[in-house]
């Protein structure tokens, strides 16, 4: 043992990589359906390998701060430039009015119970889901004219109060949403859900090597039987379901394979493939005659193909809307995603710039669906690093300024700039997605793994004064930490449903997104039965991480006057 513990103490890095691999370790640990967590997993496995007192360099984590926050606004930043629109109003102010709750609270009880400037960080940071407020308090507390032995036990004492209060208002959040949200309202979720429901597709989460079994569109061959579709052009017989949408894709008439021009005419006896909604073939294909087996016909190249929607004519615009488009004739849609979550598909969803549309259909259709939508987003393996390092410095140095405030100096700090800085180039890439590309794996390792690294090295850092600053605020910090997380999502609640009257499934989404708990968006999703909520989840997590982080710098103002 003294051989390993010799070997972190003199190779720091080794101490690190044994603090992610223990720290996912304990996040993937599970008590019924409540884990703790990669990110608090990280924490207190820096928290138990530092108590070795080993030394990483803080420049360390800082750059992989600087990268998760880069990522953060990436994702986000188009929705956040979304909610400066009038539409998005009601979601904006929800968020304005939860967060600005959460500093308060965080700053009320921290000065009636005489907390230090760390421990009410830590506090804002746990209690909120807020990992980011460690990093941007942290800095802003080095910036303050103290001894340096009070700045570093300050900063210490952010991840103690964090460990506490994350623990109490995660688990209290993703239980109170789903279960008291409704009842404040004066809703049953789930009936809710079940008027307002949707099919949503893709059901099946997405695991490498794994597809659903169901396949939600079809090409099939049928025999022209019914004597109403003689003589009719491919137009017209298109034209006859008002409830479905159905596409012939090819005929064989006699011998030969005929192309689907709008005007041709289907004669008894043609044989068509037709492209529909699985439902659609089980309940009407026999209106058009009987199946039959034609692998010739059906030959067809059929393309999936995620695109980014950039055409502004297009923004806001419903998938009916869509759907009425003469570039989606034969083309449909598997998948609409933004920033991330899965979003409902129906008639009424609208689309957003930024989207991703997931596009099934004939090769030809749907790369000129692509062309009229937006971007085709092709997967590829490869990262924009310019357009990374270059964001990220030039975030830097906007983050660097700072102005004076009550004679106190206000600063983003250059890992606040980072994130705004994300955002501009998210909202960039959304716009022009032709550059900036950041694959979905790439933003994983600069997401997860940049919060997990810094995490880790703040526990590693904070070891060796963990237990001591538990034991000395530990137990009024968890009462604390109960009422500050559940009060200003309490207020939000009913100010989203009373005052703004939005739709309440709308509402507990938009809460989750503010206070940035995906788990309880997935905890409403559950018990909703529905994925609706979503639809109020992307512009208040925008906003919400936007708020919360640079709520660190100013708590720390505000406890130092």
């Amino acid at each position: 043992m003294s051989y390993v513990a010799n070997a972190l103490r003199e190779n720091p890095e080794l101490a690190v990589f044994l603090t992610i691999a223990l720290g996912f370790l304990i996040g993937r640990l599970k008590l019924g359906s409540f884990s703790l967590g990669i990110v608090v997993g990280c924490l207190l496995a820096g928290v138990l390998i530092g108590q070795l007192d080993i030394k990483v360099s803080p420049l360390v984590k800082t750059i992989f701060f600087d990268l998760f926050l880069f990522t953060t606004g990436y994702k986000v930043g188009p929705q956040f430039f979304r909610a400066l629109k009038r539409d998005a109003f009601p979601q904006m102010a929800l968020t304005v009015v939860l967060c600005v709750t959460c500093l308060l609270t965080a700053l009320g009880f921290a000065k009636l119970l005489n907390f230090d400037i760390g421990t009410a960080a830590g506090l804002l940071a746990g209690a909120f889901s807020e990992s980011t407020v460690i990093g941007t308090a942290g800095e802003a507390i080095q910036r303050l004219a103290l001894p340096e032995a009070e700045r570093t036990a300050l900063v210490n004492n952010i991840p103690v109060a964090y460990a506490v209060t994350y623990l109490v208002g995660t688990a209290s959040l993703v239980w109170f949403l789903p279960k008291i949200g409704p009842k404040l309202m004066g809703i049953d979720l789930k009936q809710a859900a079940a008027d307002r429901r949707s099919q949503s597709a893709g059901s099946v989460a997405e695991v490498e090597g794994v597809a659903s079994a169901a396949r939600l569109f079809d090409v099939r061959a049928y025999r022209v039987a019914n004597a109403r579709l003689f003589d009719r052009t491919i137009a017209e017989i298109e034209a006859l379901p008002k409830a479905a949408r159905a596409y012939v894709l090819r005929v064989r008439s006699g011998e030969s394979l005929l192309e689907p021009a709008p005007d041709l005419v289907i004669r008894e006896g043609d044989i068509v493939a037709v492209m529909a909604r699985q439902e659609i073939h089980t309940d009407r294909g026999d209106v058009i005659g009987p199946e039959v087996g034609d692998p010739g016909l059906l030959d067809i190249p059929i393309e999936s193909l995620d695109v980014v929607l950039t055409n502004r004519k297009l923004d806001g615009r419903s998938l009916a809307d869509l759907a009425q488009g003469e570039f989606a004739r034969g083309v449909f849609l598997s998948r609409l995603t933004r920033s991330g979550i899965t979003m409902p598909i129906a008639a009424e969803s609208q689309v957003n710039r930024g989207d991703v549309l997931s596009l099934v259909g004939p090769l030809s259709q749907v790369e000129k669906a692509a062309t009229e939508i937006g971007y085709p987003d092709r997967r590829t393996s490869a990262t924009d690093m310019v357009f990374v390092g270059l964001g990220i410095f030039l975030g830097g140095l906007v983050g660097l300024l700072s102005v004076l405030v009550g004679g106190v100096p206000l600063t983003l700090t250059a890992s606040g700039g980072a994130l705004i800085m994300g955002l501009v180039f998210g909202w960039l890439r959304s716009v022009y997605p032709f550059f900036g590309r950041i694959p979905e794996p790439a933003i994983w390792i600069f997401d997860t793994l940049g919060l997990c690294m810094f995490i880790g090295i703040v526990g590693l850092g904070a070891g060796p004064s963990f237990v001591s600053g538990l034991t000395t605020t530990g137990l009024s910090l968890v009462a604390v930490g109960l009422v500050s997380a559940l009060l200003p999502h309490t207020l939000g609640i009913l100010f989203g449903r009373y005052v703004l009257k939005m739709d309440p499934l709308v509402v507990l989404g938009a809460c989750a997104g503010a206070g940035t708990i995906t788990a309880a968006l997935r905890a409403i999703q559950d018990e909703a039965r529905s994925s609706i909520p979503a639809l109020g989840y992307t512009v208040p997590y925008a906003i919400g991480n936007i708020l919360l982080t640079a709520w660190g710098p100013v708590l720390v103002a505000l406890m130092s006057i």
